[in-house]
């Protein structure tokens, strides 16, 4: 799992509320991570590859949201295979592992295991995190007709930039002056927490904000194109709703223990003996939500599938067929982008019958399709009934 105290093990001389949750029943604690790393990673592998039956994949341009769902499954991915490595090596070689406690030791190999799978871990989830962040900008500025598929770049930008900034500055102040010779005390830890749970704060806070103001943007949108406010358009903006809750519900579901077992274990920190009788309780509540991380912290790559796409089934086709798109004549660029077909989800054929060409009524069509991607293939009787996907 990701918790800043794997990278405050790799310090010979830890604090004692890290030695207390890492020496708790080690290898059952590996086992754990391990397992749920390994049934996340391929759960995962199975949402997303294409499925028997759903007809042959699109392969035209993703718009920007589309790309962003699928770089926060990726970044999960790699994050819990990074776990399952370090699990696997802490596992078969417990004597590589043991030389990390070494004070002065010579072997800089442990060292330099347990500090780059701790970042390489840290960095993929946090990246995963700021994606979370500018998938909700994306969907309120494509609502607000401000975004498009340029601005993945930014994104790009904005996400690792701030990712790796973010990761090298709480690990440098954290093994100030050398790993094997951490300074004591929490003034040194406190950064590297804070850079760590920063975009996890700014997820649960700003998303919600975001997915708001979206979610109110979108029953504007739908109350005016038409000039009317049907069942089918309000189950639409349900749908859109859902969607949002459902993300929001993972990362608590995942993260909630990591904060309350950072807060106990502060707590812990700041006590002259943390073994007292007093502090029982508290240290099993600590322990305790040590292994709900395990378990949870590895699992949001597959919940996040499921909240993105529902479940795709068991039956995967591996042959991938290329075929034309029937919407590639459209005059705007953007429209064919919606296309791109993703698992679980069935494209939406726009069919402009009528021929009217009124930009804001495409721009409209364009940025419902993208925040309904992957859900309302559900649901298919809503995206052929509904006026908002009928012709123009």
């Amino acid at each position: 799992m990701a918790s800043p105290r794997l990278e405050t093990f790799c310090c010979p001389n830890r604090d004692a509320a890290t030695q207390l949750v890492l020496a708790f029943q080690p290898r059952v604690f590996c086992g754990v991570c391990l397992g749920s790393a390994s049934a996340s990673l391929l759960l995962s592998l199975l949402q997303l590859l294409p499925k028997k039956g759903q007809g042959p994949r699109k392969m035209p341009k993703a718009p920007s949201s589309s790309t962003i769902l699928l770089l926060v499954s990726a970044c999960d991915m790699l994050g819990a295979l990074g776990i399952i490595f370090r699990s696997t090596v802490w596992l078969g070689f417990p004597n590589f592992i043991a030389n990390i406690s070494v004070v002065n030791g010579t072997d800089v190999w442990p060292t330099a295991f347990c500090v780059g799978s701790s970042m390489w871990i840290q960095l993929l989830y946090s990246a995963g995190f700021w994606w979370l962040f500018c998938y909700a900008v994306d969907s309120y500025l494509v609502v607000r007709r401000s975004a498009g598929l340029s601005t993945i770049v930014l994104y790009h930008m904005m996400t690792w930039g701030l990712a790796i900034l973010l990761c090298v500055e709480g690990v440098a102040m954290l093994y100030y002056p050398s790993v094997s010779n951490c300074e004591d005390g929490l003034e040194h830890a406190i950064p590297h927490y804070v850079t760590t749970y920063v975009p996890l704060v700014l997820v649960l806070i700003a998303n919600p904000l975001l997915f708001g103001r979206t979610v109110t943007a979108v029953a504007s949108l739908l109350k005016g194109r038409q000039g009317i406010y049907t069942e089918n358009e309000r189950r639409l903006g349900t749908e859109i709703k859902v969607r949002f809750f459902k993300i929001m519900l993972v990362v608590v579901i995942c993260w909630s223990s990591n904060i309350i077992n950072e807060v106990l274990l502060f707590y812990l920190e700041m006590q002259p003996d943390i073994n007292g009788n007093l502090l029982k309780n508290v240290r099993n509540a600590a322990l305790i939500t040590w292994i709900i991380m395990g378990v949870l912290n590895p699992m949001q790559g597959f919940l996040f599938t499921l909240a993105f796409y529902g479940w795709t089934g068991w039956k995967v086709d591996l042959q991938w067929r290329k075929s034309e798109i029937p919407w590639e004549s459209l005059s705007t660029s953007t429209a064919a982008e919606n296309a791109y077909g993703l698992p679980g989800e069935n494209s939406v054929n726009f069919h402009n019958s009528k021929k009217t060409p009124v930009a804001t009524n495409q721009q409209t069509e364009e940025a419902l399709s993208m925040l309904s991607e992957g859900n309302l293939g559900s649901d298919e009787r809503l995206s052929r009934n509904s006026p908002v996907y009928q012709g123009w």
